[in-house]
């Protein structure tokens, strides 16, 4: 038996009985916590089966519970663990198992094709570097600036960072522009708007894209992976551009071959990116930066690029039952 089997088998009633099926059949402690009377009957019966799992059924009141290798204990199942007199913290224990279990067992995922087509960027699109010295009768000067502006001084960021874009098309005027690319062409797009207004992004991406994926070098270490594109750049990471990978950028990123190390946002929808983490044996990093830091890119304005990526390295976690732990953190913001 394993540890939850054996904490299970350990709190049954020494009035009990076994059938030739396997069940163990004794008084249900579940009649009387779910407005039932007291059973007397036997009707609770529980079965420990050899591939590590278990069942419990009460024929009375029809409560259900369980716990198979692989998941984590359910509702029902701790309910019944306490309803049968253990305390929390050994709940909690055998929770903590289950997870250690459900970490090591092997994620088999059919392999994706994936293959990108090569995508045009917005009419009178080229890089903002380009506009400058294009722009001889100072026609856009003033949204050159203001976008060079919003990089620079409100985004924190090096003007070398990226290869910034600029359109003069109607709708874009008020908008940075960054390329999508893969294998040297551009296969999507992302235009922020630098004002207020809405909608605060106008993107074509394909499915399964992996942002800033091409600038992984492969002597690199450590894969450092965000949610967001402006996040992305801050610290020459990659980003999903939303806040759970698919399976497409799952096998992307593993394939790689490089320690990942997730940054998420410090939100709620963070926790996704963790769980994401934790099923594909990735590190996490959430570093303890002031509070009103939300993501990597705020980081990088409040600290600069390398103490954010020196704090991201020292405070990578790779434990699975801490990397939950934090997950239970961002879910309570």
């Amino acid at each position: 038996m394993n540890d939850i089997q054996t904490g299970l088998n350990n709190l049954l009633p020494p009035k009990k009985k076994s059938t030739p099926s396997g069940w163990i059949s004794f008084n249900a402690p579940c009649c009387q916590n779910r407005g039932e009377g007291r059973d007397q009957r036997q009707r609770g019966g529980v079965l420990f089966n050899t591939n590590g799992s278990f069942q419990y059924h009460c024929f009375n009141c029809n409560f259900k519970a369980g716990w198979t290798p692989g998941h984590l204990l359910t509702k029902n199942t701790k309910l019944l663990l306490q309803w049968f007199g253990m305390n929390s913290a050994d709940i909690g224990r055998l929770n903590l198992y289950a997870l250690k279990i459900k970490d090591d067992q092997p994620i088999n995922k059919p392999l994706v094709n994936f293959d990108l087509v090569e995508k045009p960027l917005p009419d009178l699109t080229l890089p903002i570097s380009e506009w400058v010295i294009l722009d001889k009768e100072n026609e856009f000067t003033d949204n050159l600036t203001a976008i060079i502006n919003y990089i620079t001084l409100e985004r924190g960021m090096k003007w070398d960072w990226y290869n910034w874009h600029y359109s003069h098309a109607a709708g874009y005027q008020d908008r940075v522009i960054i390329p999508f690319y893969e294998n040297q062409k551009v296969v999507g797009y992302t235009a922020r708007k630098i004002k207020d207004g809405k909608p605060k992004y106008i993107t074509d991406a394909q499915p399964g894209y992996v942002f800033n994926i091409d600038a992984q070098e492969k002597d690199r270490a450590y894969i450092i992976l965000v949610e967001g594109q402006f996040d992305a750049i801050s610290v020459d990471g990659c980003a999903v551009m939303h806040n759970e990978p698919n399976d497409t950028q799952i096998q992307r990123i593993n394939r790689l071959g490089r320690e990942v190390i997730v940054v998420p946002d410090r939100d709620r929808a963070g926790a996704k990116m963790l769980k994401a983490a934790i099923e594909n044996g990735w590190s996490v990093s959430l570093p303890p930066w002031e509070d009103q830091i939300k993501d990597v890119a705020d980081a990088v304005k409040k600290y600069g690029r390398l103490y954010t990526l020196t704090t991201i390295l020292h405070y990578k976690e790779t434990n699975n039952i801490k990397i939950e732990l934090l997950k239970k953190r961002l879910e309570n913001v």
